[in-house]
Parts: C-alpha cells; sequence; structure tokens
C-alpha cells in the first residue's frame, strides 16, 4: 500500500476509487465501506484509494480537543491495508488548505489531480472553505467532471448507527464489551513506555506507563488487557488501570499496565495494549493497603479474561 503526503499521486493510481473522511477506528460502519468498494474494485478493475487528513479537521478547530483518537495513524493505515486498499493520500490539514474553495476541491483535486472515478462520501460529508461544499454539489458536478458518487447507508447494530462518535461515547461509558464489537476487533492504544513515579513497584505491582498522547480518554479505571510487543507475535497477559491515580494525587491522565509473570525491563519499548474486558471504575483509597487489597482482587478477574 503506498502512502502519499499530498495529491500528487503517479498514474497507476489516478482513476480509482476514491473514498474519502477520517476512518477514526475503522470501525463496521467503515468496513462495510470497504467490502462494497472491492465490489467496484472488482467489477471495474479499478485502485482503492483513502483521502483522509492530518490532523483531523475536527481537531484542527478547535484546539481544546486533545484527547479524541480512537486509533491512531499507523493502526488506521494498517488497518486499511487489510482492507485491501491500495494508496492513502494523508493530506496536511492546515490554514491554506482549511480556506480552499469547495469549487477548486471539486476540479482541481478530485477531477484534475485524482482523476476519480467513483467517489464514496457519507451523506454528511462537507468541504471547502467554511464547511460550504456539499454531497449535493459533489452529485451536481458529476457529469462535468465524469465521476461518479457512491452513498452507502450508514449500518445499524441494535438500531444505532455505527459511527466514530457512537464509539468514542461507548468507551467513556465504560461499555468496552458494545465498543469492541462496533469495532469489530478490540480497542487498543500503542505508546511507549516511559519512566514513572514507581508507585506500582512500591507497593508490589510494577506497571509499564504509556502516555496516551491523542487517543479519546475510555471510562477511567481497571481493565483486562493483553499486550503486544512491537515484531513479536507473542501476547502477554495483563491489568491495566487507565486514569489519574487519585490516592496518589496524580493530575496527568496515564495508562499503566502491569504484566503477569514478567520480568525484564520494557522503557523505551513501544507496546500494543488491547483492552478486553472493563473490571471497574477508578476510585480513591484511603491508604495504600486498601489499594493492594483491591489490586489482588482486580487481578483474579483480569487473570480470567
Amino acid at each position: 500500500m503506498k502512502i502519499y503526503k499530498n495529491f500528487n499521486i503517479s498514474k497507476k493510481h489516478k482513476q480509482s476509487i476514491i473514498l474519502i473522511g477520517n476512518f477514526d477506528g475503522v470501525h463496521l460502519g467503515h468496513q462495510k465501506l470497504f467490502k462494497l468498494a472491492k465490489n467496484y474494485k472488482k467489477k471495474f478493475k479499478l485502485n482503492i484509494g483513502v483521502v483522509t487528513f492530518e490532523p483531523m479537521p475536527k481537531m484542527y478547530f478547535d484546539k481544546k480537543i486533545k484527547n479524541f483518537r480512537i486509533s491512531n495513524i499507523s493502526q488506521k493505515n494498517k488497518i486499511l491495508n487489510s482492507l485491501g486498499v491500495d494508496f492513502i493520500v494523508s493530506k496536511k490539514f492546515d490554514e491554506s488548505f482549511s480556506k480552499i474553495k469547495s469549487g477548486y476541491f471539486i476540479k482541481d483535486i478530485l477531477s484534475k489531480k485524482l482523476e476519480a472515478k467513483y467517489i464514496f462520501v457519507s451523506n454528511n460529508f462537507r468541504f471547502g472553505n467554511k464547511r460550504e461544499g456539499d454531497v449535493k454539489q459533489l452529485v451536481k458536478n458529476e457529469k462535468i467532471y465524469d465521476y461518479k458518487i457512491v452513498k452507502p447507508q450508514p449500518l445499524v447494530l441494535g438500531k444505532k448507527i455505527i459511527s466514530s462518535t457512537y464509539i468514542r461515547s461507548l468507551l467513556e461509558k465504560g461499555d468496552l464489551k458494545k465498543a469492541n464489537k462496533a469495532l469489530n476487533r478490540n480497542w487498543l492504544i500503542e505508546g511507549t513506555v516511559q519512566k514513572g513515579r514507581q508507585q506500582g513497584k512500591k507497593i508490589g505491582f510494577p506497571t509499564c506507563n504509556i502516555d496516551i498522547k491523542d487517543y479519546i480518554i475510555a471510562m477511567p479505571g481497571v481493565y483486562a488487557v493483553k499486550v503486544h510487543q512491537k515484531n513479536s507475535k507473542k501476547s502477554l497477559k495483563a491489568i491495566a488501570n487507565l486514569g489519574y491515580r487519585p490516592t496518589f494525587d496524580q493530575k496527568k491522565i496515564l495508562l499503566e499496565v502491569h504484566i503477569f509473570n514478567f520480568s525484564g525491563n520494557l522503557y523505551d519499548k513501544y507496546l500494543s495494549v488491547e483492552f478486553k474486558k472493563f473490571i471497574r471504575k477508578e476510585k480513591k483509597f484511603n491508604n495504600v493497603n486498601q489499594l493492594r487489597k483491591q489490586i489482588q482482587s482486580d487481578l483474579k478477574i483480569a487473570k480470567k479474561n
């Protein structure tokens, strides 16, 4: 899979099926979309390309939004690759790009640069300066620029439309089971192990501390997880605390992972933490002994999952 940082794509990738969007989480709804795109690929003998933006436009326009992502860029690209995408245009979303006119986006980018043949967009897709462009404008220009707009119906599960917004709300509520079902896999956070305050080690439960960066803050609490090291197929059972550690007056959100029966140094190692089960909400304990007793109880649950 080829990744471009701008719209100057190679000749072999022109005249393709183009899907435009953030595709955060690449959830079941997105997967349905790519399945349909693969049918088009087979029928019309065309490549599949994705046009996406970094940072996500919502995060660009509202600088206060820090923790928002379901998946990071490398996770997203990996999943898109597995879904049969041939190339990605990951365009930097900055001030100059945010100000381009919708007509320019259609004529000069979609038509002239990409030479798109089929364009997959959601019904609420907006583009161009001040979000002036919409799907009606794209459809209106189909014959002029020789492309066809495809507007697939959203996926509905249990009367809920599967969307990135819906999955974020599930994670924030601690409904990991439903979130994982909507993702069609276990939600995971990737990051580098950092040196912490050694609080876990002092109470007998050494942890790997991972900065969650731009990831959505799921319900603070304790989770049964699986840990994967980079370039290793082996997974390790573990327990994780995602939160602010109120017992120790920690102010910054942190992901702490205690791997069962593990000895070794993981500092600066890149880990994937796969969230399997929500055990309980985070709470403040009166003393370390109370906390230690609760952790022992949590460990029993985590080891069963």
